[in-house]
């Protein structure tokens, strides 16, 4: 199957380069069946992708070791559900996943915009299968998915540990899709310039596509921070990382062009602003990938040095030429049709949301790549940590919320002072409100930029309560209904405004959960022996016990080993959890020092053990003195035949039960920290309202429907 896997890449490159070609011929030429052959070469290379991508994923699913790629991130005792996703742990494997996402989703759009746009189409298939051409490029000359070895070993090399958590199944795709799913507005950017359409026509055809990649990419940051909580064992969930931050700045542009168009849309205004960030954007997706492939910055989530350097560097430099040269070109056609009315209107209010974003944006791709700017004009590479972010981002932040308070409650165009005046006096009293109440809490004055959050927090809710209620209350009049079916009625029938207003408020509760987790968390790290006790943050941790097994390893995650603890937690008396963080030991490659340490010199990892609520989350981590039992270990390597694993294991046994009967003392990490389950509700919140303004409203289907009926009606008639 590897001949026909490499086949199919070649294949795919063939569709991509003749795609390409027809499209721009026809749309030069004006030849329709030209258009129409590019158009099908998009569906043509899903096809043949989908080929290659499910050789891939059965060669991992059957334990293929044939295949360098699986050999290297599978193994015969790697679960079921995590062979499916090893894939993409892979170089080669995560790359097909990229390119195979974006032939799916390249399908769609063209599929659905066949008889639309019909002038802007060739440019923006020849866009999509410029993409698809640059990444099955990578796959054919570059990693190579279906390289194969003439010797086949009995086992493969396993999934790394700390990739097995569930949510790591779906993270990458997430990310992919939310990345792939940008390139749909880029091309579609593209063709409008190059076509000279630049109305909204394109934004309006690509808007869905816009919120959805702007969804599954906020999906996937979500996941991989809820996997850096629970699975790394350091205790937080954004760490400044250079391959986190990737990711987080074409959201965050993504999320400025999915407002600014709203003002295009109504006022004709911002043009060169919306195509400049929709293409930022699809710059930036690509900036992402090559983060995580090149190796040029230090990242737990990159796959290291690779070959990958230069391509993406090319590719990065011809997008932004390619940008910044339409957008100079067709800067006549881009002017706006309408000037600011008022600067307190909702097109200043979007705007500024816009202003704020980029800037975030700005101060994340300072701070990520300032070790090359500081070694490129100094000759020493030098990094920037969390407080230095922190500084920048969380005033930033403080606009933020703001602005999306006051967004919904100001008008287009212009606002009076009485209608300001009666609009926002609810809003602003929960602000008022929050603020006094929580004034006298204990050490909550000690952090203004958390009390600051916190209040605005209560203005956008409030801002979010008072808008849903006048609405319901406005249908009840009209309708009749009662408040319940009124609420329902008025969502389905407003999805995108009202879906808006609750991923506002999502948004929002997320950043008061950051902001409490980060300004009120008390970690520590503490020495403890059995039966000694820990005070972190008004709680006391007592070490009950020890444990240790071999060979059970009910997580799934491979270790051979596992020691750990059982600790009690209590207030004031009170139990409050029993918890069993662990760490786990795996084998390793190397037999240089002997039978028994091969079988847990692997790179170990922490299992941790939490107590998470709606106000607190209790977090601890332990490392075991692992150097006391060298002795040990070191006598029983004496002991154990080489290569004789049995006997290993056995002796492991009697270690574990000599740590459980006689522990050295232990180091642990914990952790109080409140409101950190906000963070997650907040992205379910936003996801919800999302969804909500995804969702395609029954009188909209209705009126397309009777839409098209009466231009084919028209259309028939025109031809009798």
């Amino acid at each position: 199957m590897e001949i026909v896997g490499r086949a199919a890449l070649f294949l795919a490159l063939a569709v991509c380069l003749y795609g390409i070609a027809a499209s721009i011929y026809g749309g030069v030429s004006k030849r329709r069946e030209w258009v129409d052959s590019g158009r099908r070469s998009v569906y043509a290379l899903a096809i043949v992708l989908t080929v290659a991508f499910a050789i891939v994923e059965v060669a991992f699913l059957t334990s293929s070791f044939k295949y360098n790629v699986v050999a290297g991130h599978s193994s015969t005792t790697t679960p079921t559900f995590y062979k499916a996703s090893a894939m993409w742990s892979s170089q080669e494997g995560s790359m097909l996943l990229w390119v195979w996402l974006l032939s799916l989703w390249s399908s769609l759009v063209t599929f659905l915009t066949r008889k639309r746009m019909r002038d802007v189409l060739p440019w923006a298939t020849a866009a999509l299968l410029g993409y698809g051409l640059f990444f099955t490029g990578l796959l054919v000359f570059f990693v190579h998915p279906f390289a194969t070895t003439a010797i086949v070993p009995a086992d493969g090399a396993g999934l790394n540990p700390l990739l097995r958590y569930p949510a790591m199944m779906i993270h990458p795709p997430m990310l992919y899709s939310g990345y792939t799913l940008f390139s749909i507005p880029f091309a579609f950017a593209v063709g409008a310039l190059i076509a000279g359409r630049v109305d909204a026509e394109w934004i309006r055809s690509t808007r869905r596509f816009a919120l959805a990649a702007w969804l599954m990419l906020g999906c996937g940051i979500l996941l991989g921070a809820r996997w850096s909580y629970s699975e790394l064992g350091w205790g937080g969930y954004w760490a400044w990382d250079a391959v986190e931050n990737a990711s987080l700045m074409p959201w965050l542009t993504g999320t400025a062009f999915l407002h600014s168009v709203m003002i295009q849309e109504r006022r004709g205004m911002l043009k060169i602003w919306n195509v400049s960030l929709v293409l930022l954007t699809g710059i930036l997706c690509i900036l992402g990938t090559f983060l995580v492939r090149s190796g040029i910055l230090d990242s737990i989530h990159a796959f290291g040095g690779s070959t990958l350097g230069v391509p993406f560097v090319v590719m990065l430099g011809a997008m932004g030429i390619a940008s910044v040269g339409l957008v100079v070109w067709r800067r006549g056609m881009l002017k706006s049709e309408h000037r600011l009315d008022s600067l307190l209107s909702r097109e200043s209010i979007f705007l500024g949301n816009n202003i704020v974003l980029v800037g975030l944006c700005f101060v994340v791709f300072w701070g990520t790549f300032f070790p090359l700017i500081s070694e490129a004009f100094t000759g020493d590479e030098t990094s920037v940590g969390p407080p230095w972010f922190s500084r920048y981002t969380v005033p930033l932040a403080l606009v933020l919320v703001l602005l999306s308070g006051i967004g919904p409650l100001v008008a287009w165009r212009r606002n009076t002072a009485s209608n300001l005046r009666r609009t926002f006096a609810i809003p602003v009293a929960c602000g008022v409100i929050t603020l006094i109440a929580l004034l006298p809490v204990n050490g909550v004055p000690q952090k203004p930029l958390a009390l600051a959050m916190f209040a605005l927090g209560a203005f956008v809710a409030g801002t979010v309560g008072q808008e849903l209620f006048r609405g319901v209350r406005a249908r009840r009049v009209t309708t009749g209904e009662a408040y319940p079916l009124a609420a329902v009625s008025l969502v389905r029938r407003n999805r995108r405004r009202y879906g808006g207003y609750l991923v506002h408020l999502g948004i929002t509760v997320l950043f008061v959960g950051v902001a409490a987790s980060s300004a009120f968390q008390h970690a520590h790290d503490v020495r403890m022996n059995v039966g000694e006790t820990a005070h972190v943050g008004g709680y006391d941790v007592k070490y009950l016990r020890a444990t240790g097994t071999i060979a059970k390893d009910p997580s799934g995650t491979g270790a051979l080993m596992d020691l750990g603890a059982v600790l009690d937690v209590s207030k004031n008396g009170k139990h409050i959890a029993t918890l069993r963080p662990s760490r786990g030991y795996y084998p390793s490659d190397d037999t240089s020092q002997g039978t028994l340490m091969s079988l847990i010199n692997g790179e170990p990892t922490s299992e941790v053990a939490m107590k998470s609520g709606p106000l607190r989350d209790f977090w601890t981590a332990v490392s075991p003195d692992f150097a006391k039992l060298q002795p040990i270990i070191e006598q029983g390597n004496k002991v154990v035949p080489q290569g004789n694993i049995d006997a290993a294991v056995l002796v492991l046994a009697a270690i574990s039960q000599n740590y459980q009967n006689h522990p050295p003392a232990a180091t642990f990490r914990i952790i109080s920290s409140p409101l950190v389950m906000w963070i997650w509700l907040g992205g379910l919140i936003t996801i919800s309202g999302a969804l909500i303004a995804l969702w395609p409203a029954p009188d909209a289907a209705r009126r397309r429907a009777t839409a098209g009926l009466k231009a084919r009606v028209a259309q028939d008639l025109g031809r009798a």
